[in-house]
């Protein structure tokens, strides 16, 4: 690990040191929400840049839009991509960017928080009760409503799925607003979802019928890159590419390329590369199946509304997996090559049986 690392670790660690108990009194105050139509600005704080965590707040910005249906809500996160993944969500009003490194940006930094201070929020919820940026912004806000992402101990023994990264802030979000005398929801907690639209996904389809050997066939796409240790070797994904083109020779098999232009298999599979995220998603939504190990990509698909088969052997399942569509998340540690197939048979066998609902 580099010097660098270990002072932001160390930084890192210290100021989750100093705000995890930033809100934690005043959440136990006695207040009361009468009516929700009062609810018209709501910060979401996620101070996170990268895309997978960004759609993985899709889901509660979805159940924040239902509950206060009179609202328009900011997003706090890092980076450049949270316009893009939230285009088509006019619940969104605008999204505040905290600066990657703010030490060499100190006044955009400060102009974010006084940004915060200055808006006149009605309520404001912190995702990750880790994220100490997080916690401080909802502090800071002026917002009569505050909640910190506190975990909820009696969730964690009642809801199986408690445990996912996507659900667990809706359901802390839902007890939460109990707390404020509202009744407790106990629906679906809604899929992750890029709302592409109609124009986007005949878009898509038309590239990847340029892609595709034979359009009229059906399509398989794979991703075999992921970041760090997360990433399966070339001799894991060559032996793996190998039997699923045997296995499915009747269909289409392409690959999608990351950012870095890197293939795991030697491109021998029709490749396709986009540096735009939301047409990689139109592409991603008009195929079959997508298969790849747990990254960004992997949940752009999910968000695609398209079934996905997500590959695990270092990062939690349970708390990444993808969900919805006919999704699911395999323990490559655990798993047979021979139960990957039986997997993939079924989910394209239900595939036949239905059409998959694409986000609009």
């Amino acid at each position: 690990m580099s010097t660098l690392s270990k002072i932001n670790n160390f930084r890192r660690g210290v100021m989750r040191g100093l705000t995890k108990n930033i809100g934690k009194p005043k959440t136990e105050r006695d207040i009361v929400l009468v009516d929700k139509t009062e609810i018209k600005r709501v910060l979401i704080c996620r101070p996170n840049g990268r895309l997978g965590n960004l759609l993985l707040i899709t889901p509660l910005v979805q159940e924040v839009a239902e509950t206060f249906p009179n609202c328009k809500i900011d997003l706090f996160v890092k980076g450049t991509l949270a316009p893009i993944v939230f285009e088509n969500y006019q619940v969104v009003n605008k999204t505040i960017h905290l600066p990657k490194k703010p030490f060499k940006s100190l006044v955009e930094y400060m102009k974010v928080w006084i940004s915060i201070k200055s808006e006149p929020y009605d309520m404001a919820i912190n995702v990750d009760q880790n994220s100490s940026s997080g916690r401080l912004a909802v502090r800071f806000s002026r917002a009569k409503y505050k909640f910190y992402g506190d975990l909820d101990g009696e969730l964690t023994e009642s809801k199986t799925d408690y445990d996912h990264i996507a659900k667990y802030p809706v359901y802390n979000f839902r007890t939460y607003l109990t707390k404020l005398g509202l009744p407790k929801s106990n629906k679906i907690v809604a899929s992750l979802d890029l709302k592409l639209t109609d124009a986007e996904l005949d878009n898509g389809k038309k590239i990847l019928d340029l892609i595709t050997p034979d359009p009229s066939k059906r399509t398989i796409c794979i991703f075999t890159y992921a970041t760090g240790a997360k990433c399966y070797s070339g001799e894991w994904w060559e032996n793996f590419y190998s039997k699923l083109k045997e296995e499915y020779s009747n269909y289409n098999i392409i690959e999608i390329l990351p950012v870095e232009n890197v293939s795991q298999i030697g491109f021998q599979a029709p490749t396709y590369y986009s540096k735009d995220i939301r047409e990689m998603g139109s592409v991603l939504a008009n195929v079959d199946l997508f298969i790849g190990a747990d990254s960004g990509i992997m949940h752009l698909a999910s968000a695609a509304q398209t079934p996905t088969v997500g590959l695990f052997s270092v990062s939690e399942l349970k708390k990444y997996a993808p969900y919805d569509s006919g999704s699911v998340g395999v323990d490559t540690r655990k798993c047979m090559p021979l139960e990957y197939f039986q997997i993939i048979n079924s989910i394209l066998d239900n595939g036949k049986l239905k059409v998959y609902p694409k986000a609009v």
